[in-house]
């Protein structure tokens, strides 16, 4: 199973190593396809430095502890969502062919797509974890 994580995923287990991000990090990593595109890694780091710079330097020894496939970001608007900030994220996920997107985001909560499920990290544990 291919799994794209939004960036919210990733803050929230870079700042909490033992929450539900992390657990479905840690769980996707070892028993899927995390995918994470150069946008999702590039928003980590600005949100990171803006937000919580004293995790700023922890960057990118979290990404080396993940075992994913880096995809480009499509920069053309092919779906549309209500945030066209989180449309290169969404069609990074169409491109790479995920078939799931884990997002605490309620922009991609609310998107009714055919070829992929939107989950939430707690929905993903309890589906696949527990």
């Amino acid at each position: 199973m291919r799994v794209l994580t939004d960036t919210n995923i990733l803050i929230s287990a870079l700042l909490n190593p033992n929450g539900h991000s992390s657990q479905v990090l840690k769980h996707v990593s070892e028993s899927h396809q995390l995918i994470i595109s150069d946008f999702i890694i590039s928003e980590l780091r600005d949100v990171t430095q803006r937000k919580f710079p004293h995790k700023a330097q922890a960057i990118e020894a979290f990404l080396a502890t993940l075992t994913y496939e880096l995809v480009v970001a499509s920069i053309s608007p092919d779906k549309r969502i209500a945030d066209s900030k989180d449309a290169p994220i969404l069609n990074s996920a169409i491109t790479a062919n995920v078939d799931v997107i884990v997002s605490g985001d309620s922009h991609f909560r609310n998107l009714l797509l055919k070829s992929l499920v939107v989950l939430s990290p707690s929905e993903y544990i309890s589906r696949f974890i527990d």
